[in-house]
């Protein structure tokens, strides 16, 4: 007994292969020129039984597969089994590639079965063929499919079709569910489906304590089922006697609801999860309520799109949000109950796949790589850049292929960190530059002009802060004024200037560094953070303003951090702050990612609460003001805190106090 695979050296197909060769009988695989490597990763992966593999070149897009005359001849009457696995499974793909691959592939697979006389056709399709079938999908059904408004699943049914109306041989169709990674060692070959939501919930978690509750969707029901089971199922299924021309579902008999499968995978990733789940009808009927003008959808419909886009969600992942068929899978389950194959409960493995994917697929799981092709070429300028959270940030930045360009007031310890950066074998210039004077940005702004590259990213990363109560400032507006100066007026002065530049050329980054205690109205900051607030209002004005231009906007919300600008305050020479390595690797991950806001999960908790509550807020910042008076700068005590304070201050740690 002996088999042909085509697609055997793709995710379900090796694995497929694994347990035919194990049979201890020859495997023939459809091989493309130039993918012997794959062909011998999947020898490999079936030793001891790798040599039963035989390679025949072919092409799934050719008639009788690309194999030529002698190789058919040469197989006649010798293939048992002939299982087509080879198409594209893939929701992003274009309707003429999915055709080619989908229907074309299986008409010539069929020729090739035909022609070769093998004893049984074996089609392993898909759930999508039953469409958006509203309702309990049977293994009896076909015709009943609909409504096929995606190309995918268009062409998984035609291809369904074929096999159905003009296979000469005997026949099998199996619809596995959505593919997933193995369900004990997660290994899984690429990012679809259900993972094209790893990201956002990382992103999330990121974001949010996980014990933070989210309100979400139900959504449509999901089938997943892992690489393992299917493989399984095929080879047994195929081996059955006495169920040619019929159809197998090869899904997992328990119905998944999309927030479920959220809150599996959100488990597994110490992610926030959806602890309020509303009916799609009920959000439905509030938009049907609503009853928004035709006009109204399309500019709404490009919001989604870059909502989406900036979670690295497809928008053709949205037809699978609500989803409204499940399958029955009876027949199956009853033939393979005596092999003792069955779909693994997801919660069993979820933790497994979002493992792997974190371990393996994952394209930002290597920090330094990910900054070196966001950043190898461009030219970044760095404010403030002398010391501290400016210098760090240029000594990453520069260690990754960016040409850095450092401003700073004091033109000694400039031109030592130009050095210092210099030695990483970095391209780096330096200005010294005072940007509260207008004249002086006018002169950094004549030297960029003459500088060879473009600038891409600017860092306003130069400020000061005064940690002084209000009603120590009665006769102090200067300190206002000052800080408006550097934090904020400094910051809108250079961003006017380099914003023309980087609309003619269709793409830049500003990058303003704010303070966590904007989000948390943190007490003793008043003239600080109005300066920082005010800020963060101009970059998100100019965020939606030069989205369509190309120029994107990003505010990171730093913790404390130990730099000169907080030595001043002595009480947090007990506190556990971050240092200036640790704010620039967030830094570099707004260069990277290019969120609209960069924070922690605490102050992005405090916004909520703030939002929802602020008398909360009022309450802890008031609790917080008793307890930590002004630092000895401005006019506070030289005692260290009490226990009662060290204790609040270690609760509240990311907080500005």
């Amino acid at each position: 007994m002996t088999y042909f695979v085509t697609g055997g050296t793709g995710f379900i197909g090796r694995h497929l292969v694994e347990h035919l060769a194990a049979r201890g009988e020859p495997v023939y695989l459809l091989v493309r020129a130039g993918s012997r490597a794959k062909f011998e990763r999947v020898v490999r992966q079936c030793a001891p039984h790798g040599h039963l593999l035989v390679a025949i070149e072919g092409d799934l897009g050719a008639e009788d597969l690309g194999i030529d005359a002698a190789q058919r001849a040469a197989l006649l009457g010798r293939i048992a089994h002939v299982f087509h696995l080879g198409a594209l499974y893939d929701l992003l793909a274009g309707e003429r590639e999915l055709v080619r691959s989908n229907v074309a592939g299986t008409a010539h697979a069929l020729t090739f079965a035909r022609d070769i006389r093998a004893g049984c056709f074996h089609f392993v399709s898909s759930i999508a063929a039953a469409g958006r079938y509203r309702g309990t999908f049977t293994e009896e059904m076909f015709a009943e499919a609909g409504p096929l408004d995606h190309p995918y699943f268009r062409t998984k049914h035609d291809a369904e079709a074929l096999v159905r109306t003009s296979c000469a041989i005997p026949w099998q169709i199996y619809r596995p569910g959505m593919v997933v990674g193995h369900s004990v060692s997660g290994e899984m070959d690429k990012v679809d489906g259900p993972y094209y939501l790893f990201k956002l919930i990382q992103r999330l978690r990121e974001m949010l304590p996980r014990w933070v509750p989210l309100v979400g969707i139900v959504g449509g029901h999901l089938n997943l089922v892992p690489v393992d089971f299917v493989a399984a199922a095929l080879d047994r299924l195929a081996h059955v006697e006495g169920v040619h021309g019929r159809c197998f579902h090869l899904t997992d008999p328990h119905d998944y609801r999309v927030g479920e499968i959220w809150n599996l995978f959100a488990e597994a990733a110490h992610a926030p999860q959806l602890r309020v789940q509303l009916d799609r009808r009920l959000i439905d009927a509030l938009a049907r309520g609503a009853r928004l003008p035709g006009e109204a959808l399309a500019p709404l419909r490009r919001i989604i799109g870059e909502l989406l886009s900036d979670a690295g969600v497809p928008s053709a992942l949205l037809r699978l949000i609500d989803h409204p068929t499940t399958f029955d899978c009876r027949h199956a389950e009853q033939l393979l109950a005596p092999a003792a194959i069955h779909v693994p409960a997801l919660a069993e493995y979820a933790w497994r796949l979002w493992d792997f994917w974190d371990r393996q697929l994952d394209p930002d799981r290597s920090p330094e790589l990910r900054l070196r092709r966001a950043v190898q070429g461009k030219t970044v300028l760095i404010t403030g850049g002398s010391s501290g959270i400016g210098l760090a940030s240029a000594r990453k930045l520069g260690a990754a292929g960016a040409r850095v360009m450092l401003v700073a007031r004091d033109a000694q310890r400039l031109e030592q960190a130009r050095a210092e950066v210099a030695a990483l074998g970095a391209e780096v210039s330096a200005f010294a530059c005072n940007l509260t004077e207008p004249p002086a940005t006018e002169a950094l702004m004549h030297w960029l002009t003459v500088q060879e590259h473009p600038l891409d990213i600017l860092i306003h990363n130069a400020g000061h802060s005064i940690r002084r109560g209000i009603d120590a400032t009665y006769g102090r507006l200067h300190d206002y004024e000052r800080l408006m100066q550097i934090n904020y007026l400094a910051a809108v002065r250079l961003t006017l200037a380099v914003l023309p530049s980087m609309t003619a050329r269709g793409s830049g980054h500003v990058i303003s560094i704010s303070s966590i205690g904007v989000l948390t109205h943190a007490s003793r900051f008043a003239a600080y953070n109005a300066s920082k607030a005010a800020l963060e209002a101009f970059t998100r004005c100019a965020s939606g303003e030069f989205a369509a231009r190309g120029v994107r906007f990003t505010v990171v919300n730093l913790p404390l951090v130990r730099t000169p600008m907080v030595a001043p305050t002595k009480m947090y020479d007990a506190f556990k702050l971050l240092s200036p390595e640790q704010a620039a690797d967030r830094v570099c991950d707004a260069v990277v990612r290019r969120p609209e806001r960069l924070s922690t999960g605490l102050g992005r908790f405090a916004q909520i609460v703030d939002w929802v509550a602020p008398q909360i807020t009022r309450a802890v910042m008031g609790e917080s003001f008793r307890m930590f008076p002004d630092s000895q700068a401005a006019g506070g005590p030289a005692d260290d805190m009490t226990r009662e304070a060290r204790a609040f201050a270690a609760l509240l740690r990311q907080w500005h106090l």
